[in-house]
């Protein structure tokens, strides 16, 4: 057996030579599971099952099938936000044939940080309306800041609208000023979220980019229209939610006994997130979510964990805002 290295790619990329015999698996049916062995990249993408009948041979998986399951870590976030993200897999029209899908394909996974920066700068080159970005997380170093203002610059002065989302915590940071700082404010939008999804960017409505795996090594490049249009349909969801970044932040309510943004840490313990899980949903360290944790344990002088979680039930801290 090949090993992934030794036929010249990740198992992230999809080489000639794993189209062709996936090309041959829709044909016949079937190929064997020996010839599967010499491309890995055909199982990195989920295009191939085990035969039911045939523990020797394995079957095509429908592309749309397949994509749905790259798609998954992002529905689970857009599903945390806006509680639609089901939907997402019915916009997934049926792709075209294979031949006519090689030449411009709809969907296509870029891998490496350089591939995926160059294919972001082409399409900030052609972008002529408008560009929407979600970007969670609140640190912004200054190599971070020097390359988004690499790429939003040369767009502000083609007079190209721009709206970026942040959660709440990016307000706090020293890298989003600095970067709002160089820029004006005719063009630019900006708001900000308690909870965001992954990193987003949409340029005309017409191509989006979104991490492909958890470390972002890899991006996929959307320019299907209607999996587009939809991407660009809930990011003007969550802006409709989010508060622009002049406003002051929602608070508990008057007379609430914890800050806003304690009340949103009793939501996710109450829906069973972890301490970390919690922190990164916010875009905050586990140890600032950590202390605020203790604040919330110390005002509903609550004696563990598990008493925590009855008291804020009864507080009624979880319930969603009014």
């Amino acid at each position: 057996m090949t090993a992934p290295h030794e036929h010249g790619h990740g198992v992230a990329a999809l080489c000639e030579e794993a189209v062709g015999l996936y090309a041959q698996a829709l044909s016949q049916g079937r190929i064997p599971r020996s010839a599967a062995e010499e491309v890995p990249c055909l199982a990195g993408h989920a295009l191939l099952t085990a035969d039911p009948r045939d523990d020797t041979r394995l079957r095509p998986v429908a592309p749309t099938a397949a994509l749905a399951q790259l798609l998954h870590p992002l529905a689970r976030e857009i599903l945390d936000q806006v509680r639609t993200a089901d939907l997402l897999g019915r916009t997934l029209g049926t792709l075209s044939a294979l031949a006519d899908e090689l030449p411009d394909p709809a969907i296509r996974v870029v891998t490496g940080q350089p591939s995926i920066q160059e294919a972001i700068d082409a399409a900030v080159r052609e972008a002529n309306d408008e560009v929407l970005t979600a970007q969670p997380g609140s640190t912004r170093s200054p190599e971070i800041v020097r390359v988004a203002l690499a790429s939003t610059l040369p767009i502000v002065k083609r007079n190209v609208r721009l709206r970026h989302l942040y959660q709440h915590s990016a307000r706090y940071g020293p890298g989003l000023k600095a970067y709002l700082a160089q820029l004006p404010g005719d063009l630019l939008q900006v708001r900000t979220t308690e909870r965001a999804v992954d990193r987003l960017m949409i340029f005309d409505r017409k191509v989006a980019y979104l991490p492909a795996n958890p470390d972002r090594s890899a991006a996929l490049e959307i320019r299907h229209p209607a999996l587009v249009r939809y991407l660009a349909q809930l990011y003007d969801v969550l802006w409709a939610l989010a508060t622009p970044l002049d406003d002051p932040l929602p608070t508990a309510g008057p007379g609430a006994p914890v800050t806003a943004v304690q009340q949103s840490i009793a939501r996710l313990l109450a829906d069973g997130c972890t301490d970390r899980a919690a922190a990164e949903k916010l875009g905050i360290s586990v140890r600032t979510c950590r202390a605020h944790i203790a604040k919330l344990m110390h005002t509903l002088n609550a004696t563990s964990r598990t008493h925590l979680g009855a008291l804020l039930v009864q507080s009624g801290l979880t319930e969603p805002d009014r």
